[in-house]
């Protein structure tokens, strides 16, 4: 089964400082539709302006992993880490027994763009940590590479969670198959760009569920940066 979820049919929050688009019900956004898939329940699209930023919130029981698309991501938290991510950072913060911090845009000219994913841990109140990890692009290019994973695998960072991300940079022409094994689904979420996706066009902010679905396939329209998620049930 394939389920498409449109760019414009996500939540839309602009909040001046902040622009978000949500994929999944979130904050305000409620919409009894889209709540997550499996353990993914949040994508937010966050464009942040120079300067400005979330101050100190706290989490507990998640794994966050942030995607840096442009401009500096400046984070602090609880546990006296801090670090300034740029693109092709992946960070991953387990938030485990609980945490607080603050994200904020590290320039003061320039906006942040990045993507928030949450996915349910299948742990809980374990020790909070972090993990960030820089994927260049050449090792995205014309392939899939591993970001996240349940074991920490290929130089990934390790989530609690039996999920896998990767992500990919495609050029027109070029093409890629993720087979999905039984009682797994797959998540693809176009970050830009254009892309068919087991036969359907894809473009910046469009998403598409994949339930009993032998395999992934992406067929590269024009240049496109893409997530794939491999989900348990």
């Amino acid at each position: 089964m394939l389920q498409m979820r449109k760019s414009e049919e996500r939540g839309d929050a602009n909040h001046g400082w902040l622009h978000s688009k949500h994929t999944f019900s979130f904050g305000s956004y409620q919409d009894p539709r889209h709540t997550g898939f499996g353990p993914l329940l949040v994508i937010n699209e966050d464009r942040v302006a120079p300067g400005q930023g979330f101050g100190e919130h706290g989490h507990r029981d998640m794994e966050i992993v942030s995607y840096v698309l442009s401009g500096a991501l400046e984070h602090k938290d609880s546990l006296g880490t801090g670090s300034v991510l740029h693109y092709g950072d992946v960070q991953r913060m387990s938030a485990g027994s609980g945490v607080r911090h603050s994200e904020y845009n590290g320039s003061r000219s320039e906006p942040v763009h990045f993507l928030q994913i949450w996915i349910q841990p299948n742990v809980t109140n374990i020790p909070p940590s972090y993990e960030e990890k820089h994927f260049a692009p050449e090792s995205k290019r014309g392939q899939l590479r591993l970001v996240a994973s349940g074991d920490g695998r290929d130089g990934s960072v390790k989530i609690h969670q039996d999920a896998a991300l990767y992500a990919t940079i495609m050029g027109g022409g070029d093409s890629l198959v993720h087979p999905l094994e039984r009682g797994r689904t797959g998540y693809v979420h176009v970050v830009r760009g254009r892309v068919m996706v087991n036969g359907n066009a894809l473009n910046g902010g469009d998403a598409l569920k994949l339930s009993d679905e032998p395999e992934i396939s992406l067929a590269g329209a024009e240049e496109a940066e893409i997530l794939l998620f491999d989900l348990p049930y």
